[in-house]
């Protein structure tokens, strides 16, 4: 599995770490059972703090999403809430884009409830 971060980005290093890995899951690039790369071997490959990258794997803990053996790999639980993770997922694209084109905060959220209200409709 491949995690990736932007250094350049506002968002901290431990949750891109984690956002990677939940996006992997939403993608099926990852999957329930699979053993996630040491946390030593990513921070050497991403040149960031060893800890960093555990903060990343323990947010992933505290959800659920990973279970993690002390001195053994961090492995993606079978009970890997999916549609939570897909849904963050999609969140995340959708702020990027909101981001992207300038909307503030206000004004993606809008457009968020205007695009879930038409699809009740």
């Amino acid at each position: 599995m491949l995690i990736t971060v932007d250094p350049s980005s506002a968002q901290p290093l431990a949750d891109q770490v984690a956002r990677s890995v939940r996006a992997a899951l939403a993608n099926g690039t990852a999957s329930p059972g699979d053993r996630l790369p040491s946390a030593r071997n990513v921070a050497a490959t991403l040149g960031i703090n060893l800890h960093t990258v555990l903060r990343g794997y323990q947010q992933l803990r505290d959800e659920g999403t990973v279970e993690l053996r002390r001195g053994r790999a961090a492995v993606i639980t079978g009970t890997a809430d999916q549609y939570r993770i897909q849904l963050t997922a999609a969140a995340e694209e959708f702020a990027k884009a909101a981001r992207h084109t300038g909307a503030t905060e206000k004004e993606a959220l809008d457009a968020a409830r205007e695009a879930l209200h038409a699809l009740q409709d």
